[in-house]
C-alpha cells in the first residue's frame, strides 16, 4: 500500500488547482471567494465573469479529473503484478475530487466537485456518467436550478452503476462521490426547500 501514497497524494494535488480562481484572478482581477456564493466552481464562475470563462472554468475541472484516472489505467495496464493496483483508479479518482472541494491552495476552500467527478468517472463507468449528463440536462431544462440538476447526478450514478454492473466496488465508489456531492450540497438544498434558490 506504501507506494499508493504517492499517487494519491499527487492526484489531490492536481484536484486542488483551483482553476476557477485563477481564471477569474487573472481575467477579472477579483477573488471569486468574495463573490457570488464563494464558490470556484463553473456555476459562480459564471455568475462572476461570465460563459465564455465558466465553460473554460467546467472543462479544466472535468480534464484534471480525467487525466488523473487516464494515467491510473496506463498504470493497472502495464503494472498489473503491483499490489492493490485493481484499487489505483478509485483511489485516485476519490483523492482528485477532494482536492478540487478541499483545496490545500485555498485553505482547504473550493467547489462541489460534480465536473471533477464526471471527468474522474467518465473513464471508470462511460454509460452511467453520460446518462447522469442527460438527466442533468433534463432537470435543469425543467426546473432552472443548476443545484437541483447536479443532485440528480448526485442520484442517477450510482443507480446506472448498479443497473449496468450491480453491486460491486464501482457502485461503492459511485456512492462515495454521491455522498460528496450532497454534502457539498447541503446549503443549495436548504435554499431550495425554502425557495431561495438562485436561478441559473
Amino acid at each position: 500500500m506504501i507506494y499508493l501514497i504517492p499517487f494519491i497524494l499527487i492526484s489531490y494535488l492536481i484536484g486542488a488547482i483551483p482553476f476557477g480562481y485563477l481564471l477569474t484572478k487573472y481575467f477579472l482581477n477579483v477573488n471569486i471567494l468574495e463573490m457570488g456564493s464563494g464558490n470556484i466552481g463553473s456555476t459562480n464562475v459564471k455568475r462572476v465573469a461570465g460563459r465564455k470563462i465558466s465553460i473554460y472554468s467546467q472543462l479544466l475541472d472535468m480534464a484534471k479529473g480525467l487525466i488523473v484516472v487516464a494515467i491510473a489505467m496506463i498504470l493497472q495496464h502495464y503494472y498489473p503484478q503491483l499490489p492493490s493496483q485493481e484499487y489505483l483508479v478509485y483511489l485516485v479518482a476519490i483523492a482528485v475530487i477532494l482536492g478540487h472541494n478541499f483545496s490545500i491552495f485555498l485553505k482547504f476552500k473550493g467547489g462541489k466537485g460534480v465536473n471533477t467527478t464526471l471527468g474522474a468517472s467518465l473513464l471508470i463507468a462511460l454509460i452511467p456518467v453520460l446518462s447522469a449528463v442527460i438527466i442533468y440536462y433534463i432537470i435543469k431544462w425543467m426546473f432552472k436550478y443548476v443545484s437541483m440538476g447536479s443532485l440528480a447526478i448526485a442520484f442517477v450514478l450510482p443507480l446506472g452503476t448498479f443497473i449496468q454492473f450491480g453491486i460491486g466496488i464501482t457502485f461503492y465508489y459511485f456512492l462515495i462521490c454521491s455522498t460528496m456531492i450532497f454534502l457539498r450540497h447541503i446549503p443549495n438544498i436548504k435554499r431550495l426547500l425554502v425557495g431561495k434558490e438562485l436561478k441559473s
